[in-house]
């Protein structure tokens, strides 16, 4: 396994700089039955915040991500092309080798108190899931999220986890001393498309039922509708039951998002597709035949069936000291290994 990565530097060309040294890195495997199969490797990372490369829409410049690799295992995950990076594969080893950045809260504690640090907006959970099953061992998130609240830091978090909740009292009380964000993904309410498409994650149910006790708690909490799946989760029927379910949860907004494909993720997902629904392989080629989005004009009409079943359902637009919404277009495809982009403190 390679342990190094590229990064930019200050002319935009690519440099080598290794994010942590192999003599740094732990292997463990845990037999309990939440962790078998799965393969973690505890590195001490050099930086924990990272730069959002320019071209990006995203409405933030800062991300935090205490992992890479994710027990999710969602087949379309568009994070599965940075496991390369580490001369992992894209498929099984995205799923089950987890690299875990274990002095992250630390690290961020640090960088946070610097006087460098002008105290912007951090995401967490735009890349790999924060709140993924290895969290449920490693505790990385409540060091993570004090620190922020320390600092009074803004910040947001996207999850499909239900495990957030285990940090309901710290984010109650960074909430009182900064802003926060927490958006909960779900793209669907399909059991059955659930199942094989994220097999690793909480049922859909479930997550709506973070969104439900988040809210109750004075967290407003937004659903970003993500991915709808083309020809198996976009069925106006689908749609209806997805919105009518996110709005009894109490979530503050809905923001539909279609599934993109991009290097890495597209492989994986085609082969899944080839072998559960093999009659669609030829409609998606057609469909993703300019890149990894799917046409405009077809993120145009989920995006419009979604607002208007939103507003059919009560769901209304954010309001000062609700949930950060994530915009409907995604970010643009980042340079190669945009995640080692990293901001240097002294």
């Amino acid at each position: 396994m390679r342990w190094e990565n590229l990064a930019a530097d200050g002319t935009g060309r690519a440099r080598e700089a290794a994010l942590f040294g192999a003599d740094a890195v732990t292997t463990r495997t845990f037999d309990s039955p939440e962790f078998r199969g799965i393969t973690f490797h505890e590195v001490r990372a050099r930086s924990i915040v990272n730069r959002v490369p320019g071209a990006s829409r995203m409405p933030f410049e800062w991300t935090v991500n205490p992992y890479r690799g994710c027990s999710h295992a969602c087949v379309y995950c568009f994070a599965r092309k940075t496991h390369s990076y580490l001369d992992l594969d894209t498929g099984l080893d995205f799923d089950s080798q987890i690299v875990v950045k274990v002095n992250a809260p630390d690290l961020l504690r640090r960088q946070l108190a610097s006087p460098r640090w002008q105290g912007e907006h951090i995401a967490m959970g735009t890349n790999v899931d924060c709140y993924q099953r290895a969290e449920g061992r490693y505790h990385l998130m409540p060091g993570i999220i004090s620190a922020l609240g320390e600092h009074a830091n803004p910040f947001s978090i996207l999850t499909k986890g239900t495990l957030i909740l285990r940090d309901l009292d710290l984010l109650r009380q960074a909430a009182r001393v900064c802003e926060v964000g927490i958006s909960v993904s779900v793209g669907f309410t399909d059991r059955e498309l659930w199942r094989t498409v994220e097999p690793g994650t909480p049922a859909p149910e479930r997550r709506l039922g973070v969104v439900r006790t988040l809210t109750e708690h004075g967290i407003g909490c937004g659903v970003l509708m993500a991915p709808v799946i083309p020809f198996l989760g976009d069925h106006p029927d689908q749609l209806r039951a997805t919105v009518r379910a996110i709005a009894a949860s109490g979530a503050t907004s809905v923001t539909p998002l279609v599934l993109h494909l991009r290097p890495g993720a597209r492989e994986w997902f085609m082969s899944w597709l080839a072998h559960h629904h093999p009659h669609l392989v030829r409609r998606y080629e057609r469909l993703y035949a300019e890149g990894a989005y799917a046409p405009k004009w077809y993120q145009r009409r989920i995006t419009r069936q979604v607002h208007e079943l939103a507003e059919e359902f009560g769901i209304g637009p954010s309001r000062p000291g609700t949930a950060r919404r994530l915009p409907v277009v995604p970010p643009q495809a980042e340079p190669p290994h945009a995640e080692a982009t990293q901001l240097t403190l002294l």
